[in-house]
């Protein structure tokens, strides 16, 4: 009986990870995950955009702060009305089916 050495023993744990590494993850995985992204860039940037839209009007009308949150409220509501909107699509796409 021959046991592996300690070295031996860490080369393999380390050619095993790197072979875990490599594979990466499945092409679902990585589309739902653009998606996922894609989502949240773009509730964030409707928030922004209606925050920079709040913060023109309050500057240029002289009505601060009520432009600005009453704008922030808005592009937060665009936002997730935008969010539900793209997960309704995504839950509903037949190509979503994981296929590996």
């Amino acid at each position: 009986m021959t046991e592996e050495s300690p070295k031996d023993e860490l080369d393999k744990r380390i050619a095993d990870a790197k072979a875990a590494h490599q594979r990466g993850i499945s092409d679902a995985e990585g589309r739902a995950e653009g998606r996922g992204w894609a989502i949240g860039i773009e509730f964030v940037g409707a928030v922004l955009v209606s925050a920079f839209i709040g913060w023109m009007i309050d500057r240029f009308a002289g009505t601060a702060p009520w432009g600005l949150i009453i704008m922030l409220i808005l592009g937060f509501a665009a936002g997730v009305r935008s969010a539900l909107k793209a997960s309704g699509q995504f839950d509903a796409d037949p190509d979503n089916d994981e296929k590996d």
